[in-house]
């Protein structure tokens, strides 16, 4: 028969009975206890100097009886473990402690192991017992703790990331949804944000939500060590991430990271994610993440802001309603927008930078410099050793944002492609240059003589716009749009069109009219209609006899005279 240790105030109870006058047999059924029990109990208070019916039984004089009872080793011989591990017993106090780098401390499973090998079998515990009596061994010192003092309202919010499980997104095909809990630990009321991945993006969206749900933001976050929002994890100086350290100061809250390994820190949100996990997600069939999200406000709400809490025995919802909600700072700006950073972006020589796989310009005189990039779903800023040098608005991978006066001014015109603009700048220079360049860019691709273009302005600096000016003139003149046929009427031209004489009047231009070998209708390549007589153009036909006179091409005045002609029979 297994035996039950009895308490020091069953032992009283029998005393007391008895000492009323009550019979052995009555205090055994009362009692339970067996009437051997019950008078050996009376033995060993009467052997100890009480009398029953004249001193009344207490506390002290049923400990005595219960030491006195208590089952136990009542001699110092030593067991069949003990004799079995005392010859070993140096032995094993060196193994513990160590002699050195070359023999250093063995764990007791280790010695445990050993002295199986040598022959010594006996068990663990025995073994741990036998060490912390005669080795002066501890084992594992358990930890005093003590209880903090209740945070007051408002001033302190636990955040912890978990594992749900598993939900189908698309027909036979399933993906692990993480829960983001957030809790306040004065009045225990918590919010849930329901995620596909534990990164910053999906960290501040959660806590923008859960501020938006509670109405307000707590003075402190505790967050456990995520790597997307703690850089370096330290007990006392932890380095948090930039853009969580951003959103810390936007909202006004203190970050306060747990430390490495220590749910203690956290314990008000640490059995959260368990408790959502098998209180709301298991045993369900869920339709989609939207799903989930809408059902656990629900869930919030109705279940888990209604239960009476374990600790404080009051709903959460409702200390949060009474206490708690007025002591949370307001939301005062928007909601925030995540940026991403980059640092050391070389500035390259075509002015740009590579930021999320899209180009933005800075200033010519950074090229060559490295700079570190903001970019959040409008803006991207850049810094330049913490001075902001330049903003863009963002554009999509792939993208680009150029600002043309970031480039040199000798250079920004072959950026811009405007071709009033460049037709303007060559107005500034002189009309006939102005109609040049307007007959140079007409059509619909203009940008075909872009590099003319650029070409007719580089003649007004190396030559002067007053002669440019004259040469453009005179090839609009004859109907040439080539700005090498500029360059040459330039170079052909007098020398002392570099003289003050190049500003004097001219007069008109006038075009003399042209002179062909042809006759005029020679040029009319349009086919007759049918039933008007056909008109040869053919070449004029030569005479094959010496007696015929040929027809003269051109002009009467251009005919040969007879006292030019060759005398027949003549050698040439």
């Amino acid at each position: 028969m297994a035996y039950r240790e009895v308490q020091m105030w069953e032992i009283l109870n029998v005393l007391r009975r008895i000492g009323r006058g009550e019979s052995k047999a009555a205090v055994a059924v009362a009692t339970e206890h067996t009437r051997r029990t019950v008078r050996r109990y009376v033995q060993v208070a009467e052997a100890l100097g009480w009398v029953p019916g004249e001193h009344e039984p207490d506390e002290a004089l049923a400990l005595e009886v219960y030491r006195a009872v208590r089952p136990g080793v009542s001699s110092d011989e030593a067991g069949s473990v003990e004799a079995k591990l005392l010859p070993h017993r140096e032995a094993i106090t060196k193994w513990l402690e160590g002699e050195g780098a070359n023999d250093p401390a063995l764990r007791l499973t280790k010695i445990h192991r050993k002295l199986e090998g040598n022959g010594v079998s006996v068990s663990y515990p025995s073994l741990r017992r036998f060490v912390i009596k005669h080795c002066g061994f501890t084992g594992r010192a358990r930890k005093l703790t003590v209880r903090l003092d209740e945070v007051p309202p408002g001033e302190v919010a636990q955040v912890d990331f978990g594992r749900l499980g598993l939900i189908e997104v698309e027909p036979g095909k399933r993906r692990a949804v993480h829960a983001l809990v957030v809790t306040l630990v004065h009045s225990r009321h918590q919010y849930v944000h329901i995620t596909f991945e534990q990164k910053l993006p999906q960290l501040i969206d959660g806590l923008e939500d859960a501020w938006e749900f509670f109405g307000g933001v707590t003075a402190r976050v505790i967050i456990d060590n995520l790597k997307a929002a703690v850089t370096k994890a330290d007990r006392y100086d932890p380095i948090f991430q930039r853009t969580f350290e951003e959103y810390a100061d936007y909202r006004g809250f203190v970050i306060d990271a747990a430390g490495v390994g220590s749910p203690t820190h956290k314990p008000h949100v640490e059995r959260g994610v368990p408790y959502v996990r098998d209180s709301f997600f298991k045993g369900e069939r869920w339709l989609g993440i939207e799903h989930l999200r809408r059902e656990v406000i629900r869930w919030i709400c109705e279940v888990a802001g209604q239960r009476k809490h374990g600790t404080t025995q009051r709903k959460p919802l409702e200390v949060f309603e009474q206490s708690e909600r007025s002591k949370l700072l307001p939301l005062l700006r928007p909601r925030f927008d995540p940026p991403t950073w980059s640092t050391d972006l070389k500035v390259h020589t075509d002015h740009c930078i590579n930021f999320d796989k899209a180009l933005y310009t800075v200033p010519t005189r950074h090229v060559g410099k490295h700079v570190d990039a903001r970019g959040d779903s409008k803006l991207v800023r850049i810094y330049l050793k913490g001075e902001l040098i330049k903003t863009h608005p963002r554009k999509p991978q792939g993208g680009r944002s150029l600002d043309h006066n970031d480039y040199p001014k000798e250079k920004a015109g072959y950026t811009m492609r405007d071709p009033d603009r460049m037709i303007r700048q060559a107005r500034e220079h002189g009309e006939h240059v102005g109609s040049f360049m307007e007959r140079l860019l007409e059509g619909d691709y203009p940008w075909a003589k872009l590099r003319q273009a650029h070409a007719l302005l580089r003649l007004v600096s190396k030559y002067g716009h007053q002669r440019v000016d004259a040469a453009c003139q005179r090839a609009l003149g004859f109907d040439l749009v080539n700005v090498k046929r500029v360059e040459r009427i330039i170079k052909a031209a007098p020398a002392s069109s570099n003289t003050a004489d190049d500003a004097a009047p001219r007069g008109q231009l006038i075009q003399l009219p042209l002179r062909f070998q042809r006759l005029a209708g020679s040029f009319n390549h349009q086919q007759q209609s049918r039933g008007q007589e056909h008109e040869d153009h053919r070449d004029p036909t030569v005479a094959q006899g010496g007696d015929e006179t040929p027809t003269p091409v051109g002009a009467a005045a251009d005919a040969a005279r007879q006292d030019r002609l060759r005398p027949q029979g003549e050698a040439e």
